[in-house]
C-alpha cells in the first residue's frame, strides 16, 4: 500500500488500517508494519515524502509500482490499491510518464547557494602538465598515446560543447600555454562563442599564467614573467582577470607564492592539495585546512590571501571521478532499467560531503571534480553531475551547485567567520612517513642552470630590444619567453619529468634563445652606433679585438669576466693587454684552462652544434669590467707593445709544505685543506620508497667520502686566486677569491657520469664547517627573495640563495651540526616510485658556468670612430637606489634600506617623455586602483594591523616612484 495521496486529500480509506510499528526509513518514504482491521491480513505500508516533490511523485515510487504491478507470484510481495493512487490525479504528471517511459527528464541545475544548508561546491576542472610523460605538444594533439593517453585538444573541444548545452554548467582552466595554441585554430564562430561563455561565468580562468610553476626551484622573477604570459593573452582576448590562484600540484607552497603571485596579482584566494601528510591529519581536526595566509613579514595583512588547502587531492571523493574510460558507478534514473541507483548514490554523495564538511568552516565546502587530463570526453562528468545536482537537491538534505574558486572564496568570505592565521610556508612536503619530496630540489641540476642563466638573458635582450623598437618581422624575444614560460612548469624545471621531454624543454630554451640572442645583439648594434634605429643593419657585425659589456640592472656594476680562446686564436696570445675606452689600461690576468673545461666544451660544441673545433682553448683572459645601470661600456683587447713583453701569467704553486693553502689576492681569505671533506651519499637498491626524481630517501648509512687525498693546484694572480681540485676522475672543483669581492666563488666545473656499475644510485653532495653556533637554527630564501627561519630536522630545504652573515650562494642544504651547511651538487638513480615510468638514470656532466652580455668587434680606433663606446639609456649621473632593482622591461630588512627608496622615472628614460603612467597589477592585468581587497576576520586578533611602508601615488608631473621595503611596482607607460 502507498499512503500518499490519501493523506493529501483527506480520504477516510486508510481508517481500515492500523500501524502496528515502524519498520524502517528511507530517502523516499518510511515503511510501517499495519493490519487490515477487514481482512485482518498483516500488510506493509509505505509512506511517500512529497515536500521536496514539486515535480509531482517520486520517480523511484514510480519504478517500484511499474515493477510490482508486471510481478504476479505468490512469493513477491502483492500490490493493493495502486489503482486509487492515479484516479485522483487530474492529469499525467510529465515526470511520471516520463519516467514510466524511459524517456527525457529535463534536469534543474540552476540552484545556487541555499542558506541555512551544506552547500557542495562542485568545480569541474582539468589538471593539464606542460609536459611530463609527454611533451607539450604530444600532450596536446593526443600523440604518443602509448605513454598515456592524453589530448588537451579535445579537452577543450568537448568542455566547449558541453558548457553551450546547459547554461548553468561551470569549467574553469588554467595552462594558457595549451589554452593559446588551441585558441588560434578556432574560427571565429567558435571564438565568439568561448568569449559568451566566459563573460557568462561558465569558463573561468583561474590562476591564468602559461603554466602551473613550481614554488620550490623557481626564482620569483620567472615566476611573475611566466605569470604575466598568460594574464596578457587572457585580457587581450577576453579582457577578464582571474581571481584565484590554483596552486593544486606543485610539491610544496612558498610564501612568496601567497604575497607576491596571489595578493599582489590581485586574487582572492589560492587552492591547492600538496601539503605535508602530518600536517594535513591534524589541520582536519583541527578545521584549520582553510586560513588567511600573510607569506610576507614586512606586508603583513595587507598581502594577506585566503587558502585552501584541499582534504584529500585535487580529485573528486572516491566514487564520484567519472572519466569516461573510468571505472565508476553511474547515477542511473532510468526505472525501466536494472541497477536503478538513484537513492543510494543521493546518500553516497550527502554521507562524503558530511564527511568533508566535519574537518572545515561554515557550510560551504568544495569537491575538486576533475584530475589529470580528464574531460575527454566532457559529457560523462556533466551528465553525472547534473543528475547528482538533481536529486540530491530534491532529496533536501545539503545543496549542490556547479560553483567556482571565486564563487566559493566569496561565500566563504560572507560567512564571517574567523580562520587560523599562517605565516611561513608549506616546505618540505611528504605524502608520507620518510618519504619528503626534496630530491627534485636538486634533480637535473644541468636543466635547473639553463633555465636561471637564460633567465637573465631573456630580461636583457627584452631591455634591448624595448630600447631600439620591436620589429614587426624577425627574430624576437617572445620564443624565449615562451619556453621559459612552459620550464617553470612544476614538472619542468623540477628535473621530474620523462628523459625526451626534458630534451624538449632543453630544445625550446635553445631555439628561444638564438632567436633572443639575434634580438639582442642587434639592438645593441644600434644602440652603440651612431645611428638611428632605422639605420641600424638587420645583421650583426662580429669582429676580434673589442668587448662590449651590458648591464641589465638599474645600478653601477663591477664583474668579472672570463675570456676562453675564440676561432681565430688571437686570445690564446698570452701577451695581450687589456684597455677601457678612455685608452687605460685594465689589470687582467691569464688563467690555464684546464683539460676538463676544454674537453667538455668541445664535446658540446660537437653535440649541440655539430661543430669540431681545430683551436684548442689554452687560457681564460680574466679583467673585472665596469658597466652604467642599463648601459654598455667597451673594452679592448690588444697585443702588449715591446718585445718579450713579460706575461700577465700565473704562478702555479706546487706540493705545499702543510697541510693547508691560504689563498685570496684581497681582504678576504680562505684557508683549503689539503685533505678533502667533499663527500657522496648512496641510496638504497631496493626500498618501498626509494630516492627517485622527485624524493630523496638515503639508505641510512654514514655518506662514503670520494677521496681524503686531493690531486690540487694554486694559481695566484693579480686578479684572482684560484685552487682547482680533483677529487677523481668524474669530481672536478675549482674554488676562486677576487681581489676586492667579499664573497668566495665555488665552481663544480665537472661533476659526472656518476657512476652507476654497482647497481647503486647516487647522490653528490659537499659539507662544509665554520665555526659558528647557530643552536641547530638557519634561515633559506623563499624564491629567491624573502628569508625563512628553519630548524634543523635532518630534512633537506630548497634555496635560492643563503645568508651566513657572508654571502653563500649556493644549491640545495641541510644543517646537519651547528655551523655545518650539506649541499647536494647531482643525483642519479636507478629505480622510479611516482609513476614517471623510468628513473632518473641522468648520465650528464655537470659544469657550473659563468656568462658575460658581450660581442666582438673590429680595430679598437676603427670602432672608437663610429661607436659609442659606454653610454647607458638612464641619465648618466642617475642610477636606481642599492636597494630598488629593476625586474621588467619591455615593450607592452637593512637598518639602510627599510625605508622609502626614490626612483626618478625621467631620468631613467632621458631619451623618452613620458607622455602617460598608469600603476598596474604585478602581472599588468589590470589597474592598481581597481583591484579589490577582500577583508577577512583573523581568529585571536582584535582591531586593524600595522600598516606597512609603500610607497605613495607619482606625481604625474615629476614622475617619481616611492617604493617602500621589498616593494614592487607595475606601471605602464606611454611615451
Amino acid at each position: 500500500m502507498w499512503q500518499s495521496f490519501a493523506e493529501a486529500f483527506d480520504l477516510d480509506w486508510m481508517d481500515q488500517y492500523v500501524k502496528v510499528e515502524k519498520i524502517g526509513e528511507g530517502t523516499y518514504g518510511v515503511v510501517y508494519k499495519a493490519c487490515d482491521r477487514v481482512t485482518n491480513e498483516t500488510i506493509a505500508l509505505k509512506k511517500i515524502r512529497l515536500e521536496q516533490e514539486d515535480e509531482g511523485v517520486p520517480s523511484t515510487a514510480i519504478r517500484e509500482i511499474s515493477l510490482l504491478k508486471e510481478m504476479q507470484h505468490g512469493n513477491i510481495v502483492r500490490v493493493g490499491a495502486v489503482e486509487f493512487i492515479f484516479l485522483v490525479l487530474d492529469d499525467d504528471p510529465p515526470c511520471v510518464s516520463h519516467s514510466l517511459n524511459g524517456g527525457y527528464v529535463k534536469y534543474n541545475t540552476g540552484g545556487g547557494v541555499v542558506q541555512g544548508k551544506l552547500n557542495v561546491h562542485l568545480v569541474a576542472h582539468t589538471h593539464d602538465d606542460v609536459g611530463w610523460l609527454k611533451t607539450i605538444d604530444q600532450y596536446y594533439v593526443g600523440s604518443n598515446n602509448s605513454i598515456q593517453g592524453a589530448c588537451v585538444e579535445n579537452v577543450l573541444d568537448s568542455v566547449v560543447e558541453s558548457l553551450l548545452r546547459d547554461p548553468n554548467r561551470k569549467f574553469v582552466f588554467v595552462e594558457m600555454a595549451f589554452f593559446q595554441r588551441w585558441w588560434l585554430e578556432q574560427s571565429e564562430e567558435i571564438q565568439e562563442q568561448v568569449r559568451k561563455l566566459v563573460d557568462a561565468g561558465q569558463l573561468e580562468f583561474i590562476n591564468g599564467g602559461w603554466c602551473m610553476h613550481d614554488e620550490a626551484t623557481c626564482h620569483y622573477i620567472d615566476m611573475i614573467d611566466q605569470t604575466t604570459l598568460g594574464h596578457h593573452a587572457i585580457k587581450q582576448q577576453f579582457n577578464k582577470t582571474p581571481r584565484a590562484g590554483w596552486q593544486i600540484d606543485p610539491f610544496g607552497h612558498s610564501a612568496v607564492q601567497a604575497y607576491l603571485l596571489g595578493a599582489e596579482l590581485g586574487f582572492n584566494s589560492v587552492h591547492f592539495a600538496r601539503i605535508d601528510y602530518q600536517d594535513r591529519a591534524k589541520r582536519k581536526v583541527d578545521k584549520s585546512l582553510e586560513v588567511i595566509w600573510r607569506g610576507s613579514k614586512t606586508f603583513g595583512s595587507s598581502s594577506q590571501i585566503f587558502a585552501n588547502a584541499f582534504p584529500v587531492h585535487y580529485s573528486p571523493p572516491p566514487g564520484f571521478d567519472f572519466e569516461v574510460c573510468n571505472d565508476f558507478v553511474p547515477v542511473q534514473d532510468n526505472p525501466l532499467l536494472f541497477d536503478y541507483n538513484v537513492e543510494q548514490r543521493v546518500n553516497d554523495f550527502i554521507n562524503a560531503a558530511i564527511t568533508q564538511a566535519n574537518v572545515t568552516r561554515t557550510n560551504h565546502i568544495m569537491w575538486t571534480m576533475g584530475d589529470d587530463f580528464q574531460y575527454q570526453y566532457a559529457e560523462s562528468w556533466f551528465k553525472q553531475m547534473d543528475k547528482l545536482i538533481h536529486y540530491v537537491n530534491k532529496d533536501g538534505r545539503v545543496n549542490a551547485l556547479y560553483s567556482t574558486p571565486s564563487i566559493y572564496t566569496d561565500v566563504k568570505n560572507a560567512a564571517n567567520e574567523s580562520w587560523p592565521l599562517k605565516t611561513d610556508d608549506y616546505f618540505p612536503y611528504a605524502d608520507r612517513e620518510n618519504a619528503y619530496w626534496t630530491g627534485f630540489f636538486t634533480s637535473r641540476p644541468g636543466l635547473k642552470r639553463y633555465v636561471r642563466q637564460l633567465s637573465g638573458y631573456y630580461l636583457a635582450t627584452r631591455q634591448l630590444e624595448f630600447f631600439v623598437g620591436k620589429k614587426s618581422t624577425g627574430p624576437s624575444t617572445y620564443s624565449l619567453g615562451d619556453a621559459l614560460g612552459i620550464a617553470q612548469h612544476h614538472d619542468a624545471v623540477t628535473g621530474t619529468a620523462k628523459q625526451h621531454t626534458t630534451n624538449d624543454y632543453a630544445k625550446r630554451l635553445f631555439i628561444g634563445a638564438s632567436e633572443a640572442e639575434a634580438t639582442g645583439s642587434s639592438a645593441l648594434s644600434c644602440l652603440v652606433s651612431n645611428k638611428s634605429r632605422d639605420q641600424c643593419a638587420a645583421t650583426v657585425l662580429t669582429f676580434s679585438q673589442v668587448i662590449v659589456a651590458y648591464n641589465p640592472l638599474g645600478w653601477n656594476r663591477t664583474e668579472i669576466v672570463r675570456i676562453p680562446s675564440d676561432n681565430t686564436g688571437q686570445v690564446n696570445d698570452a701577451n695581450l693587454v687589456v684597455s677601457d675606452s678612455s685608452g687605460k689600461t685594465i689589470e687582467s690576468q691569464y688563467v690555464t684552462m684546464d683539460n676538463v673545461t676544454s674537453n667538455l666544451r668541445n664535446f658540446y660544441l660537437k653535440a649541440y652544434l655539430g661543430l669540431s673545433s681545430n683551436q684548442v682553448p689554452q687560457y681564460w683572459l680574466v679583467f673585472p669590467v665596469s658597466v652604467p645601470p642599463l648601459g654598455w661600456s667597451t673594452y679592448f683587447i690588444a697585443n702588449a707593445p715591446g718585445i718579450g713583453k713579460r706575461r700577465n701569467g700565473l704562478s702555479v704553486t706546487g706540493s705545499p709544505q702543510n697541510d693547508t693553502i691560504e689563498i685570496g689576492p684581497g681582504n678576504l681569505k680562505m684557508l683549503m685543506y689539503l685533505f678533502s671533506k667533499a663527500i657522496f651519499g648512496m641510496v638504497r637498491a631496493l626500498t618501498q620508497q626509494p630516492s627517485s626524481a622527485y624524493i630523496f630517501r638515503p639508505n641510512g648509512a654514514p655518506p662514503n667520502i670520494v677521496a681524503r687525498s686531493v690531486l690540487l693546484k694554486v694559481y695566484r694572480g693579480s686578479v684572482v686566486d684560484e685552487v682547482h681540485q680533483q677529487f677523481n676522475s668524474w669530481i672536478y672543483q675549482v674554488t676562486r677569491l677576487y681581489k676586492d669581492k667579499e664573497h668566495a666563488e665555488i665552481e663544480y666545473t665537472k661533476i659526472g657520469p656518476i657512476p652507476t656499475e654497482d647497481s647503486l644510485g647516487k647522490e653528490v653532495i659537499t659539507r662544509m664547517t665554520a665555526n659558528m653556533v647557530t643552536d641547530k637554527v638557519f634561515y633559506t630564501d623563499s624564491n629567491g627573495r624573502d628569508f625563512l627561519k628553519r630548524l634543523n630536522l635532518g630534512i633537506y630545504i630548497r634555496i635560492i640563495n643563503m645568508n651566513c652573515q657572508s654571502w653563500l650562494i649556493v644549491p640545495p642544504e641541510a644543517s646537519i651540526e651547528d655551523g655545518q651547511v650539506e649541499l647536494m651538487l647531482h643525483r642519479r638513480t636507478i629505480l622510479d616510485n611516482l609513476g614517471v615510468g623510468e628513473a632518473l638514470d641522468e648520465s650528464v656532466v655537470l659544469k657550473i658556468l659563468f656568462s658575460y652580455n658581450g660581442q666582438l668587434h673590429s680595430e679598437e680606433e676603427t670602432w672608437k670612430a663610429s661607436h659609442l663606446t659606454k653610454g647607458t639609456v638612464m641619465d648618466s649621473d642617475y642610477s636606481l637606489p642599492l636597494n630598488v632593482a629593476l625586474i621588467t622591461l619591455q615593450e607592452g630588512e637593512d637598518a639602510n634600506y627599510s625605508a622609502l627608496a626614490k626612483v626618478e622615472l625621467k631620468k631613467m628614460f632621458t631619451g623618452k617623455t613620458i607622455r602617460e603612467l598608469k600603476e598596474m597589477s604585478l602581472s599588468a592585468n589590470q589597474y592598481k586602483s581597481e583591484m579589490k581587497r577582500m577583508t577577512w576576520k583573523v581568529e585571536g586578533e582584535n582591531g586593524d594591523q600595522l600598516s606597512p611602508v609603500r610607497g605613495g601615488p607619482v606625481d604625474s608631473s615629476t614622475f617619481v616612484v616611492e617604493l617602500g621595503p621589498m616593494e614592487i611596482r607595475t606601471f605602464l607607460l606611454k611615451f
